[in-house]
């Protein structure tokens, strides 16, 4: 892989209310229920992963839903980035909450 490569992130594939069938990637453990575009783009920004949004894009299996995507820099697995992504945002989430 090319340094610096972009990577797609689709909201779906950390989505704990979808399936693996429809499209998410990580474990349901490391999920998140309905994550949205800002939110990712806030946490890969907080990693360092230069993140740009394409909110007019929708994932190919979904069609119909215009939820959109984040493209990241990403050298390492794009597993690992995401799972990283999803636990920036439960925390993010958490210290909404409290």
């Amino acid at each position: 892989m090319a340094k610096n490569s972009k990577r797609i992130v689709w909201p779906v594939y950390m989505d704990a209310h979808k399936t693996r069938k429809e499209g998410r990637i990580l474990a349901k453990k490391d999920s998140l229920g309905a994550p949205v575009i800002d939110e990712i783009m806030r946490a890969a920004k907080e990693l360092g992963l230069n993140p740009s949004c394409e909110d007019e894009k929708m994932y190919p299996r979904s069609w119909w839903e215009h939820k959109g995507r984040v493209l990241i820099d990403l050298d390492d697995s794009k597993r690992d980035a995401m799972r990283q992504i999803a636990h920036r945002i439960k925390s993010m989430r958490a210290q909404h909450d409290s």
